[in-house]
């Protein structure tokens, strides 16, 4: 069973950046694909961004894109989530997973980690 290992959430300014990450250790060649999430305090979980391990192609949110970077280092096993321009409604716990695919449904995503909470405040 794979174990998705989030980090680098934490307490920012608006208009601030940070760098989330995930690794998959021990991760599947079905496991193609690697996706943030983000659930704000009263709200569904929706999709950020994910990413192709093979290739690295991409895909953003709206809210995501220009702001946000996603990458990946398939040495390390390791997924990033560079957030520029925090704005307050990108509060939330933001979760990693992976699937077979890049897309923007959960229901398309098998692993999940834990969390890690990022909190934009003014």
């Amino acid at each position: 069973q794979v174990q998705l290992v989030e980090s680098g959430g934490g307490l920012v300014q608006p208009g601030g950046s940070l760098t989330l990450s995930c690794t998959a250790p021990g991760r599947t060649y079905e496991m193609a694909a690697m996706a943030w999430f983000r659930q704000a305090p009263g709200k569904e979980r929706e999709f950020v961004a994910a990413i192709r391990w093979i290739g690295g192609r991409t895909l953003y949110a709206d809210s995501a894109q220009g702001r946000f970077t996603i990458s990946r280092d398939n040495a390390q096993d390791t997924v990033w989530l560079r957030m520029n321009s925090l704005r307050p409604d990108d509060t939330g716990v933001y979760y990693c997973a992976t699937g077979a695919y890049v897309r923007r449904a959960q229901s398309d995503y098998g692993h999940w980690g834990q969390g890690t909470r990022v909190t934009v405040w003014v």
